[in-house]
């Protein structure tokens, strides 16, 4: 089975107009792939717990990912590992990532257990799976039309790569309004994604 995980950073809900294009992309998919399942992830309903004094503190002491400190950390994660896609919607907050992707992010990124610290650096632990990532911008961010700075992709991409996913794909949506021709581009090149493509032309 083909499973798919779809993490929507929008505190919009289904109302956002990149976490609706991005099912339109699942539908289509799963429509093509009968054999892919999705499990979807949103992280503003409920809300993610804040990082806590015990979490804090279990990691810290490096404790076993039986701690109860864990438990949030270790759900992530494991959607993570059952996964062998992923698929992120995500508006850009004040020139990068959304608080609640941010802290998807502090709870996913574990040493010893997503990834290893060593002095030559910092190394994955998980096996690398294509990441297609929907970005909803209300300012122009990139191309040479670009009026403010895009910190998003490449903090996000770095901050994957740690974990071992490097296989990563950037779709912006851009303007405060985008009209139909915008939406009808974005909607064309998720569809013809290569990172989703490529890995399900793989999988038949």
């Amino acid at each position: 089975m083909n499973n798919i995980l779809f993490v929507d950073a929008s505190p919009h809900g289904n109302d956002s107009l990149g976490t609706g294009l991005a099912r339109e992309v699942l539908a289509q998919l799963q429509e093509r792939h009968p054999r892919a399942h999705v499990v979807s992830r949103n992280l503003s309903q409920p809300s993610l717990p804040a990082l806590s004094r015990e979490y804090a503190h279990a990691l810290v002491a490096m404790q076993p990912n039986t701690d109860p400190a864990f438990a949030c950390s270790e759900q992530l994660i494991g959607e993570l590992e059952h996964s062998d896609c992923l698929l992120i919607s995500t508006p850009m907050h004040n020139f990068t990532v959304p608080a609640a992707l941010k802290l998807w992010i502090d709870y996913v990124l574990r040493v010893g257990r997503t990834f290893k610290a060593t002095r030559e650096g910092k190394f994955g632990l998980l096996a690398d799976r294509p990441v297609l990532v929907l970005v909803r911008s209300g300012g122009v961010c990139t191309g040479e039309a670009a009026w403010q700075p895009d910190f998003l992709s490449p903090y996000l991409k770095a901050a994957l790569a740690v974990i071992g996913f490097t296989t990563v794909e950037f779709i912006f949506l851009e303007g405060v309004a985008p009209d139909d021709a915008a939406v009808s581009v974005v909607r064309s090149k998720l569809a013809k994604s290569s990172v989703l493509s490529h890995y399900f032309a793989g999988a038949e």
